[in-house]
């Protein structure tokens, strides 16, 4: 039982930081029409600033975990000004391209500027602690993950339904041109999208970098594609679609890691993604995807 309950754990903690992720990518999808595959530099930029604020002696954990975020929060900003302000009404295909070319600049220049190696960060030494939860034995990196999702999701949903820019963003989410027609300032809905991205990106940076205890160019490469497969799942543009995609991911990863014999191991990724194929074969926009109702846009 204690083995289940463990594996359980497990499953939430990957599938919290899934979510985070996707939910940065679906928000920005869902007013923009822009799947962000830059979303992995963002948070490759906090890993190195917590390498930069390691090296200066602030082994604070606190001021490397703020000073990750912020860096997120303020590289998502300066992406959004630079590179995708002026392409936001051009063709869709035009965005993507953005993305991809942003995010091959920033990781040739983490490649030339830094290092191609891995730099090691030892600071989050807290989230390292092993916890005692209803008798069972946790990492303490697991139960902030679980914890911190919850609360962002729920701090999500308020900023979304309580807040004047909350209410602008879902609006611009079904319809955007009438958005403007009222009187809404178009970029700041755009920085917004973009300042929560970061936001997130940043939390799933530390609890990456907790996990993997170093940085290197490609760090956020593989959790990005993995965030794009749950927001596919969950249905692209629906914020509940993207964190149940993410926790559904998280599920069916550490599931193959225990059903699968030690011999088929290194063929984990092949069997998730098969069974997310046959997902989408029963639901091919995905299980949330939003329903399209007379007056929204397609």
């Amino acid at each position: 039982m204690e083995y289940v309950a463990q594996q359980v754990m497990n499953a939430l903690a990957f599938g919290a930081e899934y979510a985070l992720i996707a939910l940065g990518l679906a928000i920005v999808f869902s007013i923009m029409g822009l799947v962000n595959f830059a979303h992995g530099e963002v948070i490759a930029v906090g890993g190195y600033t917590m390498v930069a604020f390691a090296a200066l002696a602030l082994s604070n954990p606190f001021i490397v975990i703020g000073g990750a975020i912020a860096a997120a929060v303020l590289m998502s900003l300066a992406l959004e000004r630079v590179a995708f302000r002026p392409v936001r009404y051009a063709d869709p295909t035009t965005g993507l391209l953005t993305a991809f070319g942003v995010s091959i600049i920033l990781q040739n220049v983490f490649l030339l500027v830094v290092s191609p190696r891995p730099v090691a960060v030892t600071s989050l030494y807290f989230l390292d602690w092993p916890v005692r939860l209803m008798g069972v034995q946790v990492s303490s990196l697991q139960v902030f993950e679980a914890v911190t999702t919850v609360l962002v999701i729920i701090g999500l949903i308020l900023f979304l339904k309580r807040t004047t820019l909350g209410l602008a963003m879902r609006a611009a989410s079904l319809d955007f041109e009438m958005v403007r027609m009222v009187g809404v300032r178009s970029n700041r809905v755009f920085a917004m999208a973009f300042m929560v991205s970061g936001l997130l990106a940043g939390l799933a940076c530390i609890f990456i970098m907790a996990r993997r205890g170093s940085v290197d160019p490609h760090l956020g490469f593989n959790p990005v594609l993995k965030a794009f497969v749950a927001c596919v799942v969950g249905g692209f543009g629906s914020l509940p679609g993207a964190v149940l995609g993410g926790f559904l991911l998280g599920a069916i990863e550490v599931a193959m890691l225990v059903l699968l014999p030690q011999e088929y191991g290194g063929m984990k990724d092949a069997f998730v993604f098969g069974i997310i194929a046959l997902v989408l074969v029963w639901r091919p926009d995905g299980i949330l995807s939003p329903r399209t109702e007379k007056g929204d846009k397609i």
